[in-house]
């Protein structure tokens, strides 16, 4: 079993070790809602390139090739250190533009995390300021930099369509 992933990304995974949205457990809010599977749904979370290697042989959890890239799926409960990059930075994404990196509400996680309707300033600002300087860490990697370009690409997809639909974004 390997459980290697590229530094960049072990220390990008070390920002949030212990740094959460909420000085609280945000779970309570809405009963952990982001880690519960949604029924009839292939849901999970996206891995950041190289990050799969982790959760290779490691119980609960299944790693699938989607066009979307791969996808992380779990049981609904997880050890702190196991949780992916993408689990340690929801509800936020780090996004770029062209005058650097930016911390955007991820528009994917409004459906279900209260937080992120509620936008970054109700989060900890310590917390937006380590998903900013995480992007900024993976901005840099040859690896990573085109994962962050193809989800800041579907964040201003997202965001173009729920402006065209009347949903309204504060991106």
């Amino acid at each position: 079993m390997s459980r290697e992933i590229p530094a960049v990304l072990q220390k990008a995974r070390a920002l949030f070790d212990d740094l959460t949205p909420l000085a609280t457990d945000c779970g309570r809010l809405c009963a952990g809602r982001c880690c519960q599977p949604m029924e009839g749904e292939n849901t999970g979370m996206l891995l950041f390139p190289g990050e799969a290697a982790y959760y290779e042989g490691l119980p609960g959890y299944t790693v699938q090739r989607t066009p979307a890239g791969e996808l992380l799926t779990c049981s609904g409960s997880c050890q702190r250190q196991d949780r992916p990059l993408s689990c340690r930075l929801f509800p936020l994404l780090p996004v770029l533009r062209p005058d650097g990196v930016k911390v955007a509400t991820d528009l994917r996680a409004k459906p279900v995390c209260p937080l992120a309707r509620q936008g970054k300033s109700a989060l900890r600002q310590e917390f937006v300021s380590a998903v900013r300087i995480c992007g900024q860490l993976l901005a840099q990697d040859e690896q990573q930099r085109p994962f962050l370009e193809k989800l800041t690409s579907q964040q201003d997809e997202l965001k173009a369509l729920r402006k065209q639909f009347g949903g309204g974004s504060h991106v």
